[in-house]
């Protein structure tokens, strides 16, 4: 149950969205990464909860993850209340991850901002000892927020161009999201909205030298080794004067 990172979803597919690169390429040097769905999606326009709760179970597979679970939160009301904090901070001190990852706190669907408080209240609660959750306690070392609709400036990007057909396939695994048969038209089955992930993705990739990146912010300050490792670039030898 014990992983390296943990990433958190409002909704199946908004992991994938906003980090799928990433949690493939975890996954491809032998880290051990869970995910993690808030919600079955229920309010959503276009497929059945259990129809989605596959999807997100295919898209686990393609991305490598070690597991998904999904918590069954109410869609639509997320919100940091003692049941639903409980229920997070129960799965983080089972899962002890090093690194978390959550949506970013600003974006246009409410339900994301509002995971957002909800994860940050619980994985703080999940680190007292005074907190009554299930398990010793727990708080992971790094939270990291990644972006879902909206973005700004990113504190890291991480190069994801040798995963990024791996990242569409996952997509692709939502087909009742991005293509539904007979389905109705929402913003996400425009082909627009794809169009919209991987301009952001090529767009922070074409600033940082790469094909494709996704990109984190953090609350807390990043400790470098140095700035020249920083910037991935030798340093010259020095010479000694005769």
């Amino acid at each position: 149950m014990q992983v390296d990172l943990l990433v958190f979803g409002p909704h199946p597919d908004d992991l994938e969205i906003g980090m799928g690169g990433t949690i493939a390429l975890e996954a491809s040097r032998g880290r051990r990464v869970g995910l993690c769905d808030l919600t079955r999606g229920e309010r959503g326009s276009n497929g059945t909860p259990d129809e989605r709760v596959q999807e997100a179970e295919a898209a686990a597979r393609v991305l490598n993850a070690a597991w998904r679970v999904n918590l069954q939160l109410p869609d639509g009301a997320l919100a940091p209340e003692p049941g639903q904090v409980r229920a997070v901070a129960d799965l983080l001190r089972r899962a002890r991850p090093l690194v978390a990852a959550i949506p970013f706190e600003r974006d246009r669907h409410p339900d994301h901002v509002a995971a957002h408080a909800l994860l940050a209240r619980a994985i703080f609660d999940a680190g007292l000892r005074s907190y009554p959750a299930s398990g010793d306690p727990w708080r992971p070392a790094r939270v990291f927020g990644y972006f879902i609709n909206d973005w700004d400036h990113p504190d890291v990007v991480i190069d994801v161009s040798t995963m990024y057909e791996r990242k569409r396939a996952a997509l692709d695994c939502h087909r009742t999201q991005f293509a539904p048969a007979g389905g109705v038209q929402t913003r996400l089955t425009s082909p627009l909205f794809r169009q919209l992930i991987e301009s952001r993705d090529a767009q922070f990739g074409a600033q940082s030298g790469v094909a494709y990146a996704e990109g984190f912010v953090s609350r807390d300050p990043l400790v470098l080794a140095d700035l020249l490792a920083a910037a991935g670039v030798e340093p010259r030898r020095t010479q000694t004067l005769a």
